[in-house]
């Protein structure tokens, strides 16, 4: 096969990293009902190291999705609801003085390993980017001492689709920061009827008994072996020129670019290559494929993709335009 070469990773610790991936999503779905692809989607993040915006109407387990996941690998969870009325600190920490210690710094509910940043649409711009540095930098500043983050560190943004009145759209550098954007849908019929049994509105977390199966030290091994998943000139190339196909429509012949005002930044390059490798560990395998790469396309791309206004009158959707690059970019 033309896509596999490079250096071997060991079989074993390939098998048993996707085990305990299966494991870890049986244990979500004791508490969570469906929402197979996110689930999918947000254990691929957490081994790239990525963070994750979600996009969904209120009630389909977005928030359940998160806390079960904090739960199940035993990571320090916090929950920032954001409103109108919040400050940057309220999120960053502050600079205080006590008479009798001097100055002391009183950090923020960012300091921990997952942040869930739910609603993160209803607070004004200037707090959503103080998520800017905690997020790329893995660090934050507060007066003037910087101080890093625990490892892993995971920040899931929540956001709905059904309000336009106070809220605020996320700024396209802050969006360029989140590696996945995904969709949640509603449930199916036959979903839904399970979740009238099981669900947390008559249930507490408690109830589903819930088995942490992951430890900190495991993900951070688990993504160092990301690191090592043998990615090909070819497959490089195709994620490349896809990217390119955002920017330049016209070579790859995409009539759905005429909607693009601006394509993906070349950290959409980064995220297709680090979350390729990631969908290819969790498949089992040692090498990235192009199958690989389309799996993961849209959840990058969605986000980066700048529609123009006739793209906007139409209601066209970047998953639209995705569809149609990948359909239309070669991979040779």
């Amino acid at each position: 096969m033309a896509f596999q070469g490079g250096g071997q990773i060991d079989a074993m610790k390939i098998r048993a990293c996707k085990e305990t991936i299966t494991r870890t999503k049986n244990e979500i779905k004791k508490a969570v009902v469906g929402q197979e692809e996110a689930m999918d989607s947000l254990l691929r993040a957490l081994l790239c190291g990525g963070h994750v915006l979600i996009e969904g109407v209120p009630g389909i387990a977005k928030t359940l999705l998160m806390i079960t996941l904090a739960e199940v690998t035993g990571e320090e969870f916090k929950r920032i609801q954001f409103t109108p009325d919040m400050l940057p600190s309220d999120i960053t920490g502050i600079k205080t003085y006590d008479p009798k210690k001097g100055f002391t710094t009183i950090k923020g509910p960012v300091f921990t390993n997952f942040v869930l940043a739910d609603e993160i649409n209803r607070a004004p711009p200037k707090v959503q980017s103080s998520l800017l540095e905690a997020m790329q930098e893995r660090q934050v500043t507060i007066g003037d001492e910087t101080f890093g983050l625990p490892d892993p560190f995971l920040v899931l943004a929540t956001q709905n689709t059904i309000e336009s009145l106070g809220v605020y759209d996320l700024p396209a550098a802050q969006l360029d920061r989140f590696l996945f954007k995904l969709v949640m849908g509603y449930p199916t019929t036959d979903e839904e009827k399970l979740i009238l049994k099981k669900n947390i509105t008559t249930h507490s977390l408690e109830y589903f008994n819930l088995k942490q199966v992951l430890k900190p030290k495991e993900i951070i091994e688990m993504q160092k072996l990301v690191q090592q998943v043998y990615v090909s000139a070819q497959v490089e190339e195709y994620i490349v020129r896809i990217v390119d196909a955002t920017r330049h429509a016209d070579k790859y012949g995409v009539e759905s670019g005429k909607y693009i005002d601006e394509g993906a930044s070349p950290r959409a390059s980064i995220g297709m290559y680090t979350a390729s490798k990631a969908q290819s560990l969790m498949s089992g395998n040692s090498f990235v494929t192009p199958e690989h790469v389309r799996d993961i396309a849209p959840d990058v791309l969605r986000h980066r993709i700048i529609l123009n206004y006739e793209g906007q009158a139409e209601e066209i959707t970047q998953d639209q335009i995705v569809k149609e690059i990948l359909a239309k970019v070669p991979v040779a």
